[in-house]
C-alpha cells in the first residue's frame, strides 16, 4: 500500500464526508462497514477516513483483512483531530461543495438510514 495523502482545498464542488475512527476504537469498526454502504447511494460525495492508529503495520493489517477498499489516511500526529477539534472517536464531518463545515456526528452513526443519505444528496 503507498502512502496516500488528501488535499480537501482540491476537492471543492464536491461534498466530503470526512471520517475520524482507529482500528482498537470498537464503535468505529462497527460504523465502517455503514460508512462504506451509504457512501455508494451518495452520488457526489467523496469519502474519507482518517485513521488516528499510531501504529502503521497494524493500521495496514487491518485494512487488508477487513477488505477496507476506500480510501483511508493514517494520520498518527492526529492534526486533523487538531484541526477540527475532535475529541472523541468516531467523529464524522460533512463539507459542502464550497469547502464549508455544514455538519458534525459525534460517535457511531446509521450511515445507512434515509435521513443521512437524502441529506448528503442535497447538499
Amino acid at each position: 500500500m503507498a502512502l496516500q495523502t488528501v488535499d480537501l482545498e482540491k476537492l471543492k464542488g464536491k461534498v466530503v464526508v470526512l471520517n475520524l475512527w482507529a482500528t482498537y476504537c470498537a464503535p468505529c469498526v462497527e460504523e465502517l462497514p455503514a460508512c462504506w454502504r451509504c457512501r455508494s447511494g451518495c452520488r457526489e460525495s467523496k469519502w474519507f477516513a482518517v485513521s488516528t492508529d499510531q501504529d502503521d503495520a497494524v493500521y495496514r493489517k487491518f485494512l487488508v483483512r477487513h477488505n477496507i477498499n476506500v480510501l483511508t489516511v493514517r494520520d498518527a500526529d492526529q492534526k486533523v483531530n487538531q484541526m477540527y477539534g475532535t475529541v472523541l472517536i468516531p467523529e464524522t464531518y460533512i463539507i459542502d461543495r464550497q469547502g464549508v463545515l455544514r455538519r458534525k456526528f459525534i460517535g457511531a452513526q446509521d450511515w445507512t438510514g434515509s435521513e443521512i443519505v437524502d441529506y448528503l444528496n442535497k447538499l
